[in-house]
């Protein structure tokens, strides 16, 4: 970075680092203990529409691997457009599989990125909830849900949390105490203007 950036405050965009998606697991465990938060088995990958048969090769391929795992109980792998125009590739896992479900997500990112689609992802997510029994943590709604969101260009994650039953509107408070919480675990988005709410995504 020259000293032109560093005097107009511009920044090094930081390279992608899909390795950053395996340190969820061992967060998971952290975020239950001090949030009462569980894996939901729901994750995705969300990335600009893309249109054309290069993508759907791709698609394609991306969908045989995955579903070719012979640990998969639950539905296949789908692919759903959201109403922003987005595109999510879907998958769903057992709650006790977070780590087969980031194995999963990170096939989908690297798959896109050998075949020319990486300017396209956006993120990632793996949802969690709060049972209604769980006592340990911030107080929250009965199912509360959580996501935690990594960001593909920024190499970074943040929590969103929906408030259930309001709407658009977010628990504010809570994904502050989830990034306290997981300041160790995981590479936290410290600009809180790029935690961006991600309405009705799959997996929340």
């Amino acid at each position: 970075m020259g000293l032109l950036d560093i005097l107009l405050g511009r920044t090094k965009p930081v390279a992608p680092d899909l390795d950053q998606l395996f340190a969820l697991p061992s967060a998971a465990v952290t975020l239950e203990a001090a949030a009462g938060f569980t894996p939901t088995g729901q994750g995705a990958v969300c990335f600009a529409t893309v249109e054309g048969p290069a993508f759907e090769q791709t698609h394609r391929e991306v969908q045989a691997l995955l579903d070719a795992d012979t640990e998969r109980t639950g539905p296949p792998v789908r692919l759903l457009r959201d109403d922003y125009g987005y595109s999510w590739l879907v998958s769903e896992r057992a709650p006790d599989q977070l780590a087969q479900l980031v194995n999963d997500l990170h096939a989908v990112n690297s798959a896109m990125e050998v075949n020319g689609f990486g300017p396209q992802l956006l993120c990632s997510l793996a949802g969690f909830e709060k049972a209604a029994e769980a006592a340990t943590g911030p107080r929250t709604a009965d199912g509360q849900r959580l996501a935690l969101v990594y960001l593909y260009k920024r190499g970074a994650y943040y929590p969103f949390a929906p408030l259930p039953g309001t709407g658009q509107r977010r628990d504010n408070a809570l994904e502050l105490q989830v990034k306290a919480a997981l300041a160790n675990d995981l590479r936290i988005e410290q600009d809180l203007s790029r935690w961006f709410p991600v309405w009705g995504a799959p997996g929340l």
